[in-house]
């Protein structure tokens, strides 16, 4: 099996979260002819709870496992990549049995806690089956993250949204008859099937690719009796994962009954305080989040690249893979930041038409431009083998970020907007305090020269895209070939510069 180099593995992974974002959009088109927002709704309100058994059943393993192999392979160690694999398995198995059968035995009460809606059950129902396919395709995902070799997940994402597509038009068109909620839970069965096809396609890709290196049924009990300090070493990152998860789940379950209260007391009527609501974070966050499959598949790729080179002592790699990193992230995130900026209510006008999600943008792209390189640096000290600080940093961004939203929100004089700025100061905090962890840990510093020769390119195109976009406006008829030509010209500009400034260097993409 061929070792992937960080640019390399990354770029795959890019490609195929581009190919699935762009299917899963197709997706969300097919579900809403077929089941209508009724049905979408009873699916949605399923999903909370879906993330829930996926965090508990993988219990961060995927990270640990990249971690722990990438370091054995770095000592060429293979029976200590087949003792990590065969306790991984035996301890998700063991994970997912408990929770189909509290899942299976509690759904009614869970269907009466967390779902509004109790036509929703049935779509509860058909989440279950995802548990042991989860167990079994996180442990084989964190082995080929941790040989470096990007491809197989890569086309085990591209599958499952294949054959999810195909399957909603079958299995949703025979259910319908039966009523909306079994249709709504004939898609998320749907989705279940493309996990489970993508699993037996991992798993296929697994056995070629050890070949002969280690039978996993061989000793396999002795394996897991003998396993206690590597999975003292699996928690040890998987843990922290987990809690990390947890503290997202639980600050999204809080937030928005947080915000709703704090405009009523701001004096803001509920169904304002909901349009509001649903302005900042169904439009324009999503809209500041959508480079971030770059820096999730940047993310995926660091963890084993610096676990190998911290396992060799070798700093100079590691100084080497976060100054790639932080690069692609400023690459990307610098031109976004500033077209989102210049261009925010014609974008949200044509996408959503809302221009009022373009004053949140306006507010929180420049800050936002931080949350690019979090992803990153938090990839960065989980493989330093800090995963514990990550938790923590993460959870002090989250608790400080909530009263802040509750003082501007509560405030007449900001309202909605003041929790556009405290979400902005999150951001902010908890980049920064990862920067800290990174330069405490190992002395890390950023190269300035970069950082302004990337925004002077971004700055460039943005002048050069504003003034395309008034100067054709005359001439042309519709608004989205204006603002997709001079987005196109402030591409190309941007490009151009980044290859004068050698920020982009095709050699050394090449070797």
């Amino acid at each position: 099996m061929t070792k992937q180099s960080l640019l390399k593995g990354t770029l795959i992974l890019t490609i195929a979260a581009f190919i699935t974002k762009m299917l899963g959009f197709v997706n969300g088109i097919v579900l809403a002819h077929v089941i209508g927002p009724e049905g979408v709704g009873l699916i949605m309100m399923a999903m909370p709870v879906a993330g829930l058994l996926i965090t508990l059943t993988t219990l961060g393993l995927p990270i640990s496992i990249s971690k722990l192999v990438a370091e054995a392979e770095a000592r060429n160690d293979q029976r200590r990549i087949k003792k990590i694999l065969i306790v991984s398995l035996a301890t998700t198995g063991i994970i997912s049995i408990g929770l189909i059968i509290v899942a299976l035995f509690g759904a009614r009460i869970i269907s009466s806690i967390f779902l509004t809606d109790q036509r929703a059950y049935y779509s509860l129902l058909a989440v279950i089956p995802i548990i042991p396919i989860v167990a079994v395709s996180a442990v084989i995902k964190g082995y080929f993250r941790g040989k470096q070799n990007m491809t197989p997940i890569a086309m085990s994402q591209v599958i499952e949204q294949v054959v999810r597509i195909g399957f909603i038009f079958v299995v949703v068109h025979l259910l319908l008859p039966y009523g909306i909620k079994f249709a709504a839970a004939g898609a998320v069965l749907s989705g279940i099937i493309g996990e489970g096809v993508s699993l037996l396609y991992l798993f296929s890709m697994f056995k070629w690719t050890k070949r002969k290196k280690f039978r996993l049924r061989q000793s396999f009990f002795k394996q897991v009796s003998n396993g206690k300090e590597t999975l003292f070493d699996l928690l040890q990152t998987g843990l922290p994962t987990t809690g990390n998860g947890l503290i997202h789940s639980t600050v999204g379950l809080i937030q928005p009954i947080l915000i709703t209260q704090s405009l009523a007391i701001a004096g803001i009527g509920t169904a304002l305080a909901t349009k509001q609501y649903g302005i900042l974070m169904g439009f324009a966050i999503p809209l500041m989040h959508l480079p971030g499959f770059v820096t999730h598949s940047l993310s995926v790729s660091l963890v084993p690249a610096i676990s190998e080179a911290n396992e060799r002592k070798d700093h100079k790699l590691i100084n080497k893979r976060i100054h790639q990193a932080i690069r692609i992230a400023l690459i990307i995130g610098v031109p976004w930041t500033i077209v989102l900026y210049i261009f925010s209510e014609q974008l949200t006008t044509l996408i959503y038409k809302s221009p009022d999600a373009g004053t949140f943008i306006k507010i929180m792209a420049p800050f936002f431009l931080l949350h690019y390189f979090k992803t990153p640096l938090q990839a960065v000290i989980i493989g330093l083998g800090k995963a514990n600080v990550v938790m923590i940093n993460n959870l002090v961004a989250s608790v400080l970020t909530l009263p802040m939203i509750f003082l501007l929100a509560s405030n007449p004089k900001f309202g909605i907007y003041g929790v556009a700025i405290a979400i902005s100061m999150g951001v902010i905090l908890g980049t920064a305090l990862h920067f800290f962890t990174i330069s405490k840990l190992i002395g890390f510093n950023i190269n300035s020269k970069d950082f302004l020769k990337v925004i002077c390119s971004g700055l460039i195109m943005g002048c050069t895209g504003y003034i395309t976009y008034h100067y054709i406006g005359s001439e042309l008829p519709y608004e989205f070939i204006q603002l997709g030509i001079s987005l196109l010209i402030s591409a190309l500009i941007y490009l151009v510069f980044l290859l004068s400034f050698r920020i982009i260097d095709f050699k050394k993409l090449q070797r």
